[in-house]
């Protein structure tokens, strides 16, 4: 081809590509929740959908689907429908997606993250540099970290001290392989079940308890009303969150939503995980929610316990090393399924932060 052919084409490509119009913005955006509005969870969700709609001038509406409207209540169903497009953003928590991308049962390795502080030096350490990386891998682009706390032990029986104690008590978990591998290693017996049946079958006595975080699930979903009048304080997996966007719709947006969307995520994640830790921690949540003139109507979640008849036992280091030693096996056996090196540096990034 002569010069003047070669150089005719490159103006014909470039005038096509010039004349190309931008992909049209939606006129809403649907986000993905598994809990209701009243939680810490749910009011990050949409502090994040009303800042992008001011930062980006109303250009970008979200709209929050609550109580898992979008994946019919089958939570562990969220990752593919996010990657699928069927939700174009989630808030979301990492035992939901870890049917999917087994990296993230690494938060769920019972007992791993036992010690305040840690979850923080992880998820903002190499470790969650290499898991959100893993994401946009898989077509999600991770945003920011929110949290949902520690999750804490529920019943209707009797107080639980020690493993035996668990011995054929019928537990709610999550659909996640390692939820059960860790109640039968500890001599329950667990049942998977959506949240969205959870209720009903602890009020009907499916089940005999279940686990979830106190401030995050159990106070705003008042399950003593629900026959859950034991609660074991143990610390045995925390829950991160994930701010996140379809990685198609991502691609497509122009520099500036962009930048307004993520720091908008940035900003709502600080928020919601302060609300997340009001009363949990030595009331750095509280102060930063007043500092920042934020103060919802928010409580000691314990005390709210209390108050409801609900009886509270927290376990000794030495009766925690009781419960450790049963899961030992359940933590090596899922630290090969996960990747021995991300275990690994999950582990360094705890120590370095001690």
């Amino acid at each position: 081809m002569s010069n003047k052919w070669m150089r005719l084409a490159a103006v014909l490509c470039l005038t096509t590509l010039m004349s190309t119009p931008a992909l049209a913005l939606k006129s809403q955006y649907k986000l993905s929740m598994v809990v209701g509005p009243n939680t810490a969870w749910g009011m990050g969700a949409q502090r994040f959908a009303d800042l992008v709609k001011e930062r980006t001038d109303g250009r970008i509406n979200i709209k929050v689907y609550y109580s898992g409207a979008l994946f019919a209540g089958h939570q562990t169903n969220e990752f593919t429908l996010l990657r699928q497009g069927v939700a174009d953003f989630s808030l979301a928590s990492t035992i939901n997606w870890s049917p999917q991308v087994k990296e993230l049962n690494l938060f769920s390795l019972p007992f791993f993250f036992s010690q305040p502080g840690s979850l923080d030096a992880v998820v903002h350490g190499k470790t969650g540099e290499q898991i959100f990386a893993r994401l946009e891998q898989l077509g999600v682009q991770p945003l920011a970290w929110g949290e949902n706390g520690y999750r804490q032990l529920t019943n209707s029986q009797r107080a639980i001290v020690k493993p035996d104690d668990l011995h054929d008590l019928k537990i709610r978990v999550v659909g996640s392989k390692l939820f059960i591998d860790t109640f039968q290693a500890l001599g329950a017996n667990p049942t998977a079940m959506p949240y969205s049946e959870a209720l009903t079958a602890l009020q009907q006595g499916v089940v005999d308890g279940q686990e979830n975080p106190v401030a995050g699930v159990i106070v705003p979903y008042k399950l003593w009303q629900y026959g859950q009048n034991q609660l074991t304080v143990w610390n045995y997996v925390v829950d991160p969150l994930i701010y996140a966007v379809n990685g198609r719709e991502w691609r497509a947006f122009p520099d500036d939503i962009k930048q307004a969307i993520r720091r908008s995520a940035e900003d709502a994640a600080q928020y919601q995980k302060a609300l997340a830790r009001v009363g949990l921690d030595d009331g750095a949540a509280l102060a930063w929610l007043k500092e920042h003139d934020e103060v919802p109507d928010v409580t000691d979640p314990y005390a709210v316990l209390e108050e409801n008849g609900v009886t509270i036992t927290r376990l000794s280091d030495d009766q925690l090393a009781a419960f450790k030693a049963k899961v030992a096996p359940v933590v090596d056996q899922w630290t090969d399924t996960i990747g021995a090196k991300l275990v690994d540096t999950a582990r360094t990034d705890q120590q370095q932060a001690r």
